[in-house]
């Protein structure tokens, strides 16, 4: 016979049941978007200079986002260690939807490599969307002999050290992107480090160095006033922004592709249903004719993926730079 429930009884259940429930709790809070998001302006650090293509593109994107959410999008620059100063900006912030990093292949996939950083940086942040490809452009300074890859790479066969590159700095993605270059071409040349894009490009056409690999967004006014000579660009396909140039495969070198990408990333912990939401969001812009024609004048290619697609993209590239840092034994100086 089963006996009714007292009152106790009844209370001592209920509060059993409320207990088991409260570990669902925050995943059915996670699966929405917060109530009122954004009732403030976001805020898009930006670990770099004013003027390179990592801050022009943040900037093109954050004024359209702004506009959709009905909030200003604040850029803020904050520059320092290869990006690491505005990456530990970010990775501390509160992870509530109002502040973001821009980050780019630099931040994501060739630091880890490089500096002995405080926490990994595929756990402290969440990504949201890869929304700008920023191919690289290889440049010569005219008075070189050269007209193609291959006249070029014949004259570097032929005088071995030679033949300078300059970079924007030791690590970065340029000089990276030489470093491999030297690998498929099978060429060497000596390396000439500056501090910063404007004073590499500066010594380029004054005729210091030889060969500067750069964003297409930094030379392709200097190739059309005929400063510098574009060889190749160093993306898969043809670049929008310069498409009378080949890249290094339709030139006979493969596995030379390399260049840089801007993302949108999240603090850790940022509710999984809004970076789904951004993501989606900066697919959409990317994909107006507004946006893309922006970019391409900008020299940047238009992208827009999902959270998921940047993960791997930023762990494929991460490493691929790796392995070239290794095996070209390239140091922070």
């Amino acid at each position: 016979m089963v006996r009714p429930q007292t009152g106790k009884a009844l209370g001592r259940l209920a509060a059993r049941l409320a207990l088991a429930a409260l570990p669902f709790a925050p995943i059915a809070a996670s699966a929405q978007v917060p109530e009122g998001w954004p009732a403030r302006p976001v805020t898009f650090v930006v670990p770099f200079a004013p003027g390179g293509g990592t801050d022009i593109a943040a900037r093109l994107l954050g004024v359209r986002l702004g506009k959709k959410w009905g909030q200003s999008v604040v850029v803020d620059n904050r520059t320092g260690a290869g990006g690491i100063v505005g990456m530990d900006m970010v990775a501390k912030a509160k992870p509530d939807g109002y502040t973001f990093l821009i980050g780019n292949v630099g931040t994501q996939s060739i630091n880890p490599s490089l500096y002995k950083m405080q926490y990994d940086p595929d756990k402290a942040f969440a990504p949201v969307s890869l929304f700008a490809d920023l191919p690289f452009a290889w440049v010569i300074n005219p008075s070189i002999p050269a007209k193609t890859p291959k006249e070029f790479i014949a004259l570097a066969k032929a005088a071995p050290d030679k033949y300078t590159f300059a970079s924007s700095g030791s690590g970065g993605s340029p000089h990276l992107t030489a470093e491999i270059f030297q690998q498929a071409a099978g060429v060497k040349l000596v390396h000439v480090p500056y501090k910063g894009g404007g004073p590499a490009m500066a010594d380029l056409m004054a005729g210091h160095v030889d060969m500067l690999f750069a964003s297409i967004l930094e030379t392709s006014s200097y190739v059309k006033t005929g400063k510098l000579r574009a060889l190749a660009v160093t993306s898969a396909q043809r670049s929008p922004a310069m498409p009378d140039v080949p890249t290094l495969a339709e030139q006979g070198v493969p596995n030379a592709e390399s260049g840089s990408w801007v993302a949108l990333l999240a603090p850790a912990g940022t509710p999984p249903a809004l970076i789904d939401k951004i993501a989606a969001d900066v697919k959409e812009i990317v994909g107006t004719e507004d946006m893309r024609k922006a970019l391409i004048e900008q020299g940047a290619t238009p992208r827009g993926t999902t959270p998921a697609e940047l993960q791997k993209i930023i762990a494929n590239d991460k490493a691929r730079y790796g392995q070239v840092i290794t095996a070209r034994g390239v140091k922070v100086e």
